[in-house]
């Protein structure tokens, strides 16, 4: 998946990230040609780095891996040559297929499109998901069923059960009524458990 919008929810998550030396997983993040700009430096820290153009443009990888649980994560950075262009980082990583076996989902979030997890010991996730079941809201679709399965399990479990994979005729209808309202897609929306529960009795 791929993350490119600011948001606090991005900032906290981007603040967990620690920098790492490539591995064979960063490598599957990013397209074969562009593998040895994972070991590239930034032209901010080398003007003379392969990713660097014309001294002060950069197109180089970082990569990082998230203390808390696990995924590699590969930075994309575009920058035009000097100032007052184009400067910005693009992050791409694996969603998690379930929360650690410790962990109980306490917070549904969607922030610009993204999708989290708060467990109740605070620590932000990427949302749970199989790549064939992706996740989405504000329309008539696969991606909004697939979203209001995942919930209907996880309230119906008291945020327990966390793997990503809920088959879509799990849906509780007035989840898949909400996922596929405009009202989900509106600014940032956050749903405890006990919320998902409410919206399940109606």
């Amino acid at each position: 998946m791929s993350i490119e919008r600011e948001s606090p929810h991005v900032e906290e998550w981007l603040g967990r990230l620690v920098r790492c030396e490539p591995n064979a997983l960063h490598c599957t993040l990013v397209e074969p040609q562009k593998i040895p700009a994972l070991f590239h430096s930034c032209v901010e820290e080398d003007k003379d780095s392969p990713s660097a153009i014309s001294g002060s443009g950069c197109v180089c990888r970082r990569t990082f891996y998230d203390p808390e649980f696990g995924p590699s994560v590969v930075g994309r950075h575009f920058k035009h040559v000097g100032t007052g262009g184009t400067d910005k980082w693009t992050y791409q990583t694996y969603a998690p297929l379930d929360l650690r076996p410790d962990d109980t989902f306490h917070r549904f979030i969607v922030s610009r499109g993204l999708f989290w997890a708060r467990t109740e010991k605070s620590l932000l996730s990427i949302l749970p998901q199989k790549n064939a079941l992706g996740y989405n809201i504000g329309y008539n679709g696969g991606g909004p069923h697939a979203l209001a399965a995942y919930l209907t399990q996880v309230a119906d479990s008291d945020g327990q059960n966390t793997a990503a994979g809920t088959p879509h005729e799990a849906a509780h209808p007035a989840l898949v009524a909400w996922t596929q309202s405009s009202a989900a897609d509106r600014g940032t929306n956050e749903l405890t458990v006990q919320d998902i529960k409410a919206m399940q009795r109606g």
